[in-house]
Formats: C-alpha cells, structure tokens, sequence
C-alpha cells in the first residue's frame, strides 16, 4: 500500500482504476456539489479578475489611471495580502465545521462585495493595502468552505475526479473573469486612461449574485452546527491548533512569518528580519528548556506555560513542501507574467496572426474587436497571455485528472510538478534585454503556459484531494484551511521574491531569463522534495490526527 494512499489502496503507476466510470462518477455528485462549483466560478470571477491585472494597476502611472508604484511595492502588497488570506482559512475553517457552511458563505459575501466595490477608491499604497486586506478577509472565510463542501460530497471512489471537475470549474471563473475585466478597463483611445474601477465594480456584482445560490440552493452538509452537542469556541480554536502542534509553536512560527513577511521595507530589512527571527527562536528555545527543568513537560494545547510541540511533522512538512508550487504558480499566474510580456515580448505577431483568421473567415467585426479589446499599443494586453492557463485547464482538466486517477496520487503530482518546471523555465531561453527590447517570443510564451498549465492540473486539485481524504469527516473544513497555508507561503514567498526579482534581474539589469531560471529550479526542488517525501514520510490516512 502506497504512504500517500487516504483511505483506500492506491493504484500503482499506470494500472487501472477499479471503480466507476466517468459517467457514474458524473452523475454520482448529488446537486450541493454541483451549487459549491457554480458558486467558485463567481467567486473565482471576482478574485482573478482582480488578481491578474492587480500588478498591472499597482505600476500603471498615475496619469494613465494607475497607483504608480513600483514593482517591488505591488510585490510586497501582493504578498502580504495573499500570504494573510490563505493564512486565515485554519480559523475559518474550524468555525465553519462548528457553524456551518452556509452561515460562514454568507458572512463572505457580506465582506467580500462591499470590499470588491470599495477597491477603486483607494488611491495610496496604505488604502489600498487595506483595501485589499478586506478583501483577503472575506475570501479566508469563503476557501475552506468551499473545498470542504466538494470533499464532504465525495468519497474515495470518485473523489479525484470530483477534484478535478471542481479545478477545472476554478479556471472557467479565473479565465472569464479576467477575460470581462481586460474589456472594461480598456484604455480610453484618446487619453490612454484604463478605467480601472470598472474591473472592482465587476467583481463586486459577481460576489453579489452569490447570495442567490446559497440562500435558494444550497443544502448544508455539515452536522456539528445543529448537533445538541455542539463544541464551544474555545474548543473549535483548540482543535485547529492540535492538528498540528500547541499555541507555543504556532505563536513561535506566526512572529518568524511575520518578520519575513516585513522584510524588505525601509523599517525592516532582510538581515534585521533574520537576526530578528533567529532571537525570537532563541529565547523560545531557552523558554522550554526552562520549562522542561521545571517539570512543565504536557499541558494544554493552549497553555503558554508547556514547551513547544509539533505533533504531526510529517503532514506540516507536506504543507510546506507544497509550498514551492505555489511559489512559482504565483509567478506564471500573478505579476511577474503580466510584467514579462509588457515589457520583454513581442506579441505583435500573435495579434495580427489572430486577426488575419478571423478575417479570412469573415469575422471582419471580431477582428476589429480584437483590436479594440485585446491589444494597446500594437500588443497583445499582458493579461490576456497570463490567462491562456485558465482557458486550457478549462480545456483539459477532466483527461489530466483521468490520467492522474491511473498514475496515483503523489506519482501524478510528482510528475506535474517536472512539468511545472519545464513550463516555468522556457522564458530562460528566450533571451534577454533590457525593458522595451521585446526580446521574447509570444509564441513560445504561451507555450511555456502551457506547460504550466498542464503540470498545474496534475499537481494542484490532487495536492486539495489528498487532504480531503485523510481528514476525519467532522473537521474536513479545518483540514481544508490548513491546506492553505501552504498556499499563504506560496503568495508569501512568491510575491516577495517575484517583486525582488523582477526589479534587481530584469528591471535593472535586463536579465530576465535569469529570473525565470530562479523559478524553474523552484519547481524541479519541489518536486524532488516530494519524491523523498513519498518514499519515506508520506502521511497514511489511519494516522492523521482525529
């Protein structure tokens, strides 16, 4: 039996799945299922059609409708926000187990649409930080909900592929939402000004048309928020904590990420953050060993007065393994990408490749509108190269997670995360330049998304499904929250270090193909790591913590 197999036996590589068909499975899912999917596509609108442009707007001068901050400030506000929204979901998660998923969905979308709305107002690097922050709140509250809905209605024999409909559903929203937002910030023709306020006022309504869906639709599918013997607050916040360890090491590990989440800016540099970090460890250090002198060895998970406690290092270490895909995810589908082609790629070939189709298929009023839309300047907009991702994992989501079901699952992550790798490092060989050079091909950058794309749905909805699977059924939303800390990381070390990047290798020094080197050896790391992982560590279903 497979390390990494949940609850049943996993196929070895290659060999055939015994259980139901496609079809079976398809039409196994009962409808709360179908109602979470619908809902990720609005919710997903909303986020990416914010997230994709967002570094886009952050640098965008002033006089063309923008913030006209650096890139390595749009890094760090992209950091900071995503780091503290995938952070938040471990409390969320535990809340939504003990009061339900529908309470917390409506609670998310009470933030989530008036933050989206307010977006476009803030006109400083601190209103915005806050702004946005708002916005990372309400989405905390939404993530693990949504994840533990799809793993609450499915089950072992048709759970990888329910995985994978969900991350296919994921990237219709991510890749219509950008798709909307690219045509309603169009710049004005005669002043070059992007109506940048139109994309927050978008994905404020489609937050908006999500109250329809859970307050109409949606059954709940938890038990413990009418149970007679439901958990008090402080027991639900124990529970979260004792997944993993007790609030010693938590209050440890929170300080350090904040350090380094603070590097970087002109009150906390690098070096301050590490030797900042390595005191804070050393008097924890000294603490417990005190502790331990005196006896205080157990205790509550909760107590300041126990040593610090790591209980399940195995299930933390696959977080943080996990960590480096979404380091290098935030590059292809963050900033870094739309920064790339604005300033290194020429593009002009694939738009007029496009337009002479459509032309000679006698779509002479698409074609125009092609130009008007998907082009400024004579270029492709940045965006609309990033989300080619969506638009294949839309295409071929459901034959990747078949072929996944066939491989296993850390085999079919594994190897995802060597596509990654390829897909990530393609821009090394394109050259280099300093910005404005165009350099790069567009064709072959939509290519190395490709690639991407294709490890990406190997590796990311089977990473979501093997935590479903090994979570004990009354705390799959908290299970689910902790999934994405490894997600937080990712945006944490993602966006700082695709800001710092992107400024010191190809801003200043014209050497982006370096950059893209950097995320490529990111990739290949992780799946190595993981490799090892699964040989030696990988946690089974019977001993994750109850």
């Amino acid at each position: 039996m497979s390390r990494a197999a949940g609850v049943a036996q996993e196929p070895d590589p290659g060999a055939e799945p015994a259980g139901p068909g496609f079809l079976p499975q398809v039409r196994s899912y009962p409808r709360t299922y179908w109602i979470a999917n619908t809902m990720e596509i609005f919710e997903r609108m909303a986020w990416y059609g914010i997230y994709t442009l967002v570094g886009l707007y952050l640098t965008d001068t002033a006089a063309h409708g923008g913030l006209g901050l650096r890139e390595e400030q749009a890094g760090t506000i992209v950091g900071i926000v995503t780091f503290l929204l995938y952070l938040m979901p471990v409390i969320t998660g535990a809340l939504a187990d003990r009061y339900g998923y529908r309470k917390m969905f409506l609670l998310a979308y009470t933030v989530l649409t008036p933050a989206y709305f307010a977006l476009g107002f803030y006109d400083s690097y601190n209103g915005f930080l806050f702004g946005y922050l708002m916005v990372a709140i309400g989405a905390a509250m939404f993530k693990p909900v949504l994840l533990g809905t799809i793993a609450r209605t499915t089950q072992e024999s048709n759970s990888q592929l329910g995985f994978g409909i969900f991350y296919m559903v994921v990237n219709i929203g991510g890749f219509i939402g950008p798709l909307v937002a690219g045509i309603v910030r169009h710049p004005d023709p005669a002043t070059g000004i992007s109506a940048w306020s139109h994309i927050f006022t978008a994905s404020a309504i489609w937050i908006g048309i999500n109250f329809v869906w859970v307050l109409f639709f949606f059954k709940e599918p938890t038990t413990e928020a009418s149970s007679a013997r439901r958990r008090t607050i402080r027991k639900v916040l124990n529970d979260a904590v004792e997944v993993l360890g007790n609030v010693r090491f938590f209050l440890c590990a929170f300080v350090i990420l904040v350090l380094f989440l603070a590097a970087g800016k002109e009150w906390v540099t690098w070096r301050r953050a590490g030797v900042l970090s390595l005191l804070w460890l050393g008097l924890n250090l000294l603490y417990d060993l005190g502790l331990r002198f005196a006896g205080r060895r157990r205790g509550a998970a909760g107590s300041l007065l126990v040593p610090m406690h790591l209980s399940n290092w195995r299930f933390a270490l696959y977080l943080l393994i996990l960590s480096g895909f979404w380091t290098v995810f935030n590059q292809m589908l963050g900033a870094t990408l739309t920064w790339y082609v604005r300033d290194f790629v020429q593009t002009r070939p694939l738009l007029d490749a496009t337009v002479g189709f459509l032309r000679t298929i006698g779509a002479g009023g698409a074609a125009q509108r092609v130009l008007g839309y998907a082009a400024a300047g004579g270029q492709v907009n940045p965006e609309w190269i990033s989300n080619m991702d969506p638009f294949f994992i839309v295409l071929f989501q459901i034959a990747v997670s078949l072929t996944v079901t066939r491989m296993g699952r850390f085999p079919g992550m594994i190897t995802g995360l060597v596509v990654c790798g390829i897909g990530s490092g393609l821009p090394f060989f394109m050259g280099h330049g300093q910005p404005g050079e165009l350099v790069a091909s567009g064709a072959l950058t939509i290519l190395a998304v490709f690639f991407f794309a294709i490890g990406e749905m190997m590796a990311s909805p089977t990473s979501q499904e093997y935590i479903g699977r090994i979570a004990p059924r009354d705390k799959v939303a908290l299970y689910m929250g902790y999934y994405f800390v490894t997600v937080a990381l990712g945006n944490l070390f993602g966006g700082v270090l695709g800001g710092a990047l992107y400024g010191n290798l190809a801003r200043d020094r014209g050497r982006p193909d370096l950059m893209w080197l950097v995320f490529a050896l990111i990739s290949f790391a992780t799946a190595l790591a993981l490799f090892v992982y699964n040989r030696g560590a990988a946690l089974r279903a019977e001993e994750a913590p109850a």
